[in-house]
């Protein structure tokens, strides 16, 4: 957990954010790709997040997308192992969101007070109880959000 007034911004990353970053490459996500690369944000996953992304990426849609950019799901994976700190799944939040896939995200950025950076409905809908708890919910991260 972060102390209030800690430089680093925690970060807690839905699967299609990853996605964004690393199979399509999504422009809007470039102020994030670029502060992963530097120092000051963590950004932090679970092993279930990490099952989540690779199978994912066999998905027919994400799968052609890899083959034409010649890029193998394992180099995803890679980079994915990279970027992020591995921690414990989180114990349940107080908050739980109405697609029981994204409950994962939404408990560990609460355990973590980490900014949540997602686009799914079901989680941006809950942006202001989760601020309530401490966790920044938006659809773009920028450093702004530090």
């Amino acid at each position: 957990m972060v102390a209030p007034g800690d430089p680093t911004d925690v970060l807690v990353l839905d699967t299609n954010i990853a996605l964004d970053l690393f199979v399509f490459r999504d422009p809007a996500i470039a102020p994030l790709r670029e502060w992963l690369d530097g120092t000051g944000v963590s950004w932090l996953a679970t092993q279930a997040m990490r099952e989540e992304l690779a199978r994912v990426l066999g998905y027919p849609q994400i799968a052609r997308r890899l083959s034409a950019q010649a890029q193998p799901a394992q180099n995803v994976l890679d980079v994915f192992d990279r970027c992020v700190r591995l921690v414990p799944d989180a114990p349940k939040a107080a908050y739980t969101c109405k697609d029981a896939d994204d409950q994962k995200f939404i408990d560990l950025a609460v355990q973590h007070r980490a900014t949540l950076v997602s686009k799914d409905d079901a989680v941006l809908c809950m942006a202001r109880r989760l601020a309530r708890v401490g966790v920044n919910v938006c659809r773009e991260w920028s450093p702004a959000h530090v």
